[in-house]
């Protein structure tokens, strides 16, 4: 049974040249890499990946200050995603990218990518220029994702603050990232309001599963909250295992997540191949059997069901898309899987 990858990035051709407008080259201290339908594909063969959940890497929509503008881009991408889903719902899934700091924009573009173009959830950014997520403020949000028992990945973005020397945003600054966005969603009452959103954090939770304890000390001496009940909305989060399953924090990671929580993840393109290959050989190093199958597919299958039941195409269904270079490349992936 091949791998279900819930941390797969795209990077659509109008998006590319948006971000090179804007003068962005680079994320999380990287240059962007390279990104085609063949290297896609390749890339989920090489790494044993049977449906990759689709999402677009930070800065996401944030480059674009008015609220106007950001939705627009988040529309424009999540048509794309959900087009390239369309064509071939058994390889691929997708977050809809969502425009926020902008609350109304970001409820309206929820709201529509999982009522009406059947989006398996939405990404957010850990923080959006400086705005965390968990922060006041976002309850409107989070009751539109709650209704629809949404899961939401939380992806990391770089810090709002001077970049250190000498320390690459990705290797370390995403991992406090992720990690403060899951403290302010415990440490605000965010997990208990909303019970029904699923919150997959990225790269095993950042710092969360290693100082939970930490944190959930400070928070009873912030608000009086009881250390075990942050203990348990920490646990409750699940976990993917981009760049993460190695002998030092599989187990850790494993010891403390609640079981069926921790997925596959590979951040490809962002993390080379020859990466994704090495930390996803940790998982038959340092997991059984029946935790390493649950990690590479079942426990994805549970958060999203549709996967289990949804056949393969063996005819491609192509719908118009909004931008010619969208068209091209989704006719080059059905091609290429019509082929396969």
């Amino acid at each position: 049974m091949q791998r279900i990858d819930t941390h797969h990035h795209l990077i659509p051709p109008d998006y590319r040249k948006a971000l090179q407008r804007a003068g962005i080259d680079e994320a999380g201290g990287r240059a962007l890499p390279d990104w085609s339908p063949e290297g896609l594909l390749q890339a989920m063969a090489d790494l044993d990946v049977g449906t990759a959940i689709l999402s677009v890497s930070t800065p996401g929509t944030t480059f674009l200050p008015a609220a106007a503008d950001a939705a627009a881009l988040a529309g424009d991408l999540n048509d794309y995603t959900a087009q390239l889903v369309a064509s071939h719902p058994d390889r691929f899934g997708f977050f809809a990218t969502v425009p926020m700091p902008h609350v109304d924009a970001a409820v309206a573009e929820s709201v529509r990518a999982l009522d009406e173009l059947h989006a398996d959830g939405v990404v957010l950014l850990a923080n959006s220029a400086g705005v965390y997520l968990g922060q006041d403020g976002q309850d409107e949000l989070f009751a539109a994702l709650d209704a629809r028992s949404a899961v939401v990945f939380i992806h990391p973005a770089d810090l709002p603050g001077p970049v250190v020397p000498g320390v690459a945003p990705f290797a370390a600054d995403f991992l406090l990232d992720t990690t403060r966005a899951a403290y302010l969603l415990v440490r605000n009452g965010i997990r208990r309001r909303y019970p029904n959103i699923r919150f997959l954090l990225s790269h095993a939770g950042g710092f969360v599963p290693y100082a939970s304890h930490r944190m959930a000390v400070a928070i009873m001496a912030d608000t009086g909250a009881s250390p075990a009940d942050c203990l348990d909305d920490f646990a409750g989060f699940y976990f993917d295992t981009a760049l993460s399953s190695s002998a030092a924090a599989l187990p850790s990671l494993l010891a403390f997540a609640r079981p069926g929580h921790v997925t596959f993840g590979s951040d490809w393109p962002f993390a080379p191949l020859a990466a994704g290959k090495l930390f996803a050989a940790g998982l038959e190093n340092y997991a059984d059997d029946s935790v390493r199958q649950a990690i590479e597919r079942t426990n994805a299958l549970a958060l999203f069901p549709r996967l289990g039941s949804v056949q393969p195409m063996r005819q491609p269904v192509v719908q118009r898309m909004r931008h010619s270079a969208s068209r091209r490349v989704l006719r080059a992936v059905s091609r290429m899987i019509s082929s396969s």
